[in-house]
């Protein structure tokens, strides 16, 4: 259904079945009047539960009474496949229907298990062993059978096991069908047809479409099937006993042992940030209610804005005096010792309980970043993450590079060690557009390394950065080790300017950043180290064997999340004659999906730009 819809997602739940479902009912009616059936094919985890509730709607619906063509495809890689099946019969009597169900095991195992570690989620939605996929296809072809005359199982496989025990639990009077792909497994099918006789039923599938359109589907089916565990590709395998291709799954489950990294456990050294299933309509219910509360619970008397609505306030925050930024150094300074002289061991575990409070208190920060940086929920979501990675990952450096002295070589026969420790003071200044993520990876990575901090957040974004702080003194960051001040250029420069400072970590225009180079140089003082990340033009190049799918989507992506407020966003697309005008029609159609809106709504996918200087020079 993906491929009728451009916006087919959770998120677009408001849309999606109002625009969807009446063309799905006349494809139907369509296919009805031809008397052939039509199946809705199974998609990503993702996707499942609104293709479950549009496939419900399908079968209630009085237009396509009478019809037993309707069918629906179930993967028994997805951990929920039993429960498919257990609740299709009660659909099928409530609509006076028989259901043709396609059983499958699956062909995104390695996308869906790559998506759950990169979203940092609890487990994985699929098997993560080709074992346990076999055993569930067996468990769901038995509540096929157990759902009576109300379910027509449709068994796709091309493993003569798995055919072997469909037809096992069938026994010799239900009624199935045996489906497989055209020009693949034919010797078992013709063995199949020989020993079934009369009972034999099998359907052929057969891609239909030029090659372009054909192709990438050709290319997933061959990896499919010359993957390691695929039957397909062992039984070609001379050197392979047979005994052991044709094994019992439960045996296979007790004799290996889980190969497959968990999403928590993605980087070895360090935990994984956990994410949030957004496609998940529980979980995004839960953040649309707490984003309300928030809104409602802001004070009158505050004069901070949301950016995203002029008449939303989100709080209340006093710029920073010069005698503030003064004290905030000095106070730092005096902290310096202490912090710096504690083992790295014990700034490291600092930092990691900073990460752990990060994830308890993930709503607050995800809420105040949506309502006072204009940020969609999603993309919120993910700088949390990335706040959480910081702290885990400079602490994780902390442990390996601080503390104890690295051994060097002694040409000669002398001792010679390494030893890493702070500087001092460092001033750490950030931006607005990632305003939790590089404001806590600036000074996550001086605290590590035993320097104190006096962060500077973008005025526009104090009060997630002043959120951010108190989470980390919680965690047990001393105040004299970490100082906040707040402002704007004029703050900054009188921070940068201190001549008690040891180091300045900046993110920003590259104009700051070479003002900032040139205040740095101009004192008396020795030379301060200046970290400084910039803007830039950045571009994209594509030739003519790039998937256009896939290219639109990267584009759109890097293009227009955070409404291409960020350094790393797209500005230009680069590529061959060959296939441009098709890519580019293409983009123009996703880019015209794009929703505009309130950062608050899961359905949004650009945000406001940060405010009315930032409109206007987009407007000029």
């Amino acid at each position: 259904m993906s491929a009728l819809h451009p916006r087919y997602e959770e998120s677009q739940r408001s849309r999606v079945p109002a625009e969807l479902l009446p063309r799905l009912v006349g494809l139907c009616e369509q296919t009805a009047r031809a008397n052939i059936a039509l199946t809705i094919d199974a998609e990503e985890a993702d996707r499942l539960v609104l293709s479950l509730d549009l496939f419900s709607a399908l079968a209630q619906d009085r237009r396509l009474a009478g019809w037993d063509g309707l069918g629906l495809a179930v993967q028994a890689y997805q951990k929920r496949a039993p429960a498919v099946i257990t609740w299709l019969p009660e659909l099928a009597r409530a609509t006076g229907r028989r259901i043709p169900v396609r059983l499958v095991k699956g062909a995104y195992w390695d996308s869906e298990v790559k998506w759950a570690q990169e979203k940092g989620l609890g487990d994985f939605p699929v098997f993560t062993r080709k074992a346990a996929t076999d055993l569930c296809y067996r468990a769901c072809a038995a509540r096929l059978f157990g759902g009576g005359d109300r379910l027509f199982g449709q068994f796709a496989t091309h493993n003569p096991r798995t055919a072997a025990e469909v037809i096992e639990l069938a026994g010799p009077i239900r009624r199935y069908e045996f489906q497989k792909l055209h020009g693949m497994g034919d010797s078992l099918y013709e063995l199949l047809a020989e020993r079934l006789g009369k009972r034999f039923r099998c359907r052929v599938y057969a891609p239909v479409g030029d090659h372009r359109n054909l192709l990438p589907y050709l290319v997933r089916r061959l990896l499919e099937n010359g993957a390691n565990t695929s039957f397909v590709h062992q039984v070609s395998d001379a050197g392979r006993p047979l005994e052991g291709i044709v094994a019992d799954p439960t045996q296979i489950l007790t004799d290996q042992t889980l190969a497959v990294v968990k999403p928590s456990q993605l980087f070895g050294e360090r935990r994984n940030a956990s994410g949030l299933d957004l496609a998940d309509r529980r979980v995004l219910d839960g953040i649309v209610v707490r984003l309300t509360l928030d809104r409602d619970a802001v004070p009158a008397e505050a004069d901070r804005h949301e950016p995203a609505d002029a008449e939303r306030r989100v709080g209340h925050q006093r710029d920073s005096s010069t005698s503030d930024v003064a004290n905030a150094v000095g106070t730092a300074q005096t902290g310096y010792g202490a912090w710096s002289h504690r083992p790295a061991a014990e700034r490291a575990a600092v930092l990691e309980a900073a990460a752990d409070l990060f994830e308890k208190s993930r709503l607050d920060l995800l809420s105040l970043i949506v309502r006072e940086g204009g940020r969609t929920i999603g993309d919120a979501l993910s700088e949390v993450r990335e706040a959480t990675d910081f702290l885990r990952y400079y602490a994780a450096r902390a442990r390996a590079d601080f503390a104890a002295p690295m051994a060097l070589p002694g040409p000669t026969g002398e001792h010679n060690s390494l030893r890493l420790e702070g500087r001092g003071v460092f001033s750490c200044i950030s931006p607005w557009n990632f305003p939790l993520a590089i404001f806590v990876g600036q000074l996550s990575a001086a605290l590590a390394s035993g320097n104190t901090v006096v962060a500077k957040p973008a005025e526009q974004t104090s009060l997630t950065a002043a959120r951010a702080v108190a989470l980390l003194h919680e965690a047990g960051v001393p105040s004299e080790a970490l100082q906040l001040v707040y402002g704007g250029a004029a703050v900054g420069m009188a921070l940068v300017e201190d001549p008690r400072l040891a180091g300045v970590a900046f993110t920003g225009s590259t104009a700051t950043g070479k003002d900032i180079a040139r205040r740095l140089a101009a004192g008396p003082r020795p030379i301060v180290p200046f970290i400084a990340e910039t803007g830039g033009v950045n571009a994209m190049i594509a030739d003519s064997s790039a998937l256009a799918e896939q290219l639109v989507r990267d584009v759109v992506i890097s293009a227009f999340q955070s409404a291409g407020q960020r350094c790393s966003a797209l500005r230009v697309l680069f590529m061959q004659d060959d296939g441009a005008d098709s890519v580019l029609e293409k983009l123009a159609g996703a880019m015209a999906e794009l929703r505009v809106g309130d950062p608050a709504d899961p359905a949004t996918n650009v945000g406001p730009v940060i405010d009315a200087r930032a409109r206007d020079k987009l407007a000029a």
